[in-house]
């Protein structure tokens, strides 16, 4: 692993891109798109809908820059994409197994059709100005991110709406937030697109003044220094690095790959904790243990093997290990034929 090497020094370039645009032909560019990024190597997902794009994506700096490149000034997106939001870090490992460009209805799920960030969004605030603006006592601070994403970090003073989904933000609102009494709302959430969408249905609901953070945590936590932030905690991202924190370095989190909880040190240190089997949040559901435990067991002696055990790794070393099947059992039966 090269997680503890300087940003600059890591391997692995991550792009982070989310843009609502207008993409009637998004079933179309879904094969052109795969196609680009699995001829380079490029892993992670891409969410096309037609109202935009959505995704985390990782391969080589020249991989990666090719990739903007095309989506920004190709012709499949003809511009379409122009004034994207675009976060780049750094990863000392291939934080992802495969890649995907999946289509959907939405590139973030609300169920909402009168949350439109084409029409109107809140006001967008720079990471600059987010402290001050958030200090104030007639600001509502809102979380926008699911439980377990609050739980590894959050902003001083948010509230959690405890969602375990976002299209259960619509009831949270309903019966936590006030258009009459909570003048001005702020929300944030891991990159901007939940927020994006979140302003939007509030104002469809009658609130006034509503904020929320551009770029979101990840470029909060990339351009504040951390001797000013109210950031407390770390930020969960959805890859293999788990978490990130200030600089946007790889976090201290890790996931449990029975529950895909994210766990801090203190859950690692639980009783209940086995690695790659069990944690303190899902001790007690023994039927999800079985499973892990084999995963666990098979990603083991991949490692002790030097193969592959997820991912299109594994496919290839699956194919490979068939075509090799195969190939002796028509030697043996050539054999036999001329015996």
């Amino acid at each position: 692993m090269n997680a503890n090497l300087p940003q600059g020094q890591q391997p692995y370039k991550v792009m982070a891109i989310y843009k609502f645009a207008d993409l009637p032909d998004a079933e179309a560019i879904q094969p052109e798109l795969a196609a680009f990024c699995g001829g380079r190597g490029i892993k992670g997902t891409l969410i096309l809908a037609p109202e935009g794009i959505n995704g985390t994506v990782a391969g080589t700096e020249a991989d990666i820059d090719a990739l903007a490149g095309w989506l920004f000034a190709g012709d499949v997106f003809a511009g379409r994409l122009a004034g994207a939001e675009v976060k780049y870090s750094r990863a000392g490992a291939m934080p992802f197994l495969r890649m995907k460009v999946r289509l959907k209805p939405e590139i973030v799920t609300l169920r909402a059709p009168e949350a439109n960030p084409a029409m109107a969004v809140g006001t967008y605030v720079e990471p600059q100005d987010w402290n001050g603006l958030i200090a104030r006592n007639d600001v509502v601070l809102v979380d926008t991110r699911n439980d377990y994403e609050v739980g590894l970090g959050t902003f001083q003073r948010a509230l959690d709406p405890a969602t375990r989904s976002f299209t259960e933000f619509k009831d949270y609102v309903a019966t936590h937030l006030d258009p009459a009494r909570d003048k001005k709302v702020a929300m944030f959430c891991t990159g901007g697109i939940r927020c994006e969408k979140a302003s939007s249905y509030l104002l469809s609901q009658g609130f006034e003044e509503v904020f929320h953070l551009k770029g979101g945590i990840l470029k909060y936590l990339e351009v504040v220094p951390e001797s000013e932030s109210r950031f407390a905690g770390e930020c969960f991202v959805f890859d293999e690095r788990v978490s990130v924190g200030h600089g946007l370095v790889e976090g201290e989190a890790t996931l449990c790959r029975a529950c895909r909880q994210p766990l801090v040190a203190a859950d690692r240190a639980h009783a209940d904790y086995v690695e790659g089997v069990s944690c303190p949040h899902c001790a007690g559901e023994a039927d999800k243990h079985a499973a892990a435990a084999e995963r666990q067991k098979q990603m083991e002696l991949g490692k002790r093997h030097g193969v592959a055990h997820l991912g299109d790794a594994a496919k290839s070393v699956a194919a490979e290990r068939k075509a090799a099947k195969r190939a002796l059992a028509e030697a043996s039966r050539a054999r036999n034929r001329a015996g």
